[in-house]
């Protein structure tokens, strides 16, 4: 059997000169650090408010219920597009959701469309759920059991959205300090 080996050639220089040319990888080195992680952080939260926002849209858009009266041929239906603030609601939360995969610098104006689409949306929800004594608008949500569960959830996806944003906002802020 032969005895076969490889020789590798390594040059010569002292530690002195070594130092600083083969960095860890994963090392993270001074500020450049902390800016890596705040980009990830603030990256990984946009992700959220996409997801959230994402799911309140959809989740209203697709909240509807048919309820029987006496007969089949006499029903009554309760759907989103029957509220303009539900129309609004799902136009509002979609262009939401849309901004935050399109663009960056603009997350002020977003935040507030966000919370007012979230906000009118949570006082119908309010009023489907205890109605109005006196303006006699009727609970609806006693017998439109589906179509309250689906449309309350969806608001409090939209305020979960909010308060992604409102932390991206606070993190841009310290972003922009720091330069």
């Amino acid at each position: 059997m032969k005895n076969e080996s490889t020789i590798i050639d390594v040059p010569a220089e002292s530690s002195s000169a070594m130092k600083g040319k083969a960095p860890l990888i994963g090392v993270a080195s001074g500020s450049g650090g902390y800016k890596r992680g705040l980009s990830i952080f603030d990256f990984l939260l946009r992700l959220a408010a996409i997801i959230a926002a994402s799911v309140a849209a959809g989740t209203m858009f697709t909240s509807d219920e048919t309820l029987p009266f006496f007969t089949q041929f006499l029903q009554f239906e309760a759907g989103y597009d029957d509220l303009p603030t539900y129309q609004f609601f799902v136009i509002a939360m979609s262009i939401v959701s849309g901004y935050l995969v399109l663009s960056l610098p603009i997350s002020v104006a977003a935040l507030a469309f966000n919370m007012a689409a979230a906000s009118s949306a949570a006082a119908i929800s309010y009023l489907a759920h205890n109605g109005n004594q006196n303006t006699n608008w009727l609970p609806i949500c006693q017998q439109f059991g589906d179509f309250c569960l689906k449309s309350s959830g969806a608001v409090v996806s939209s305020f979960v959205a909010v308060v992604f944003f409102t932390i991206l906002v606070v993190l841009s802020g310290v972003a922009l300090k720091r330069h």
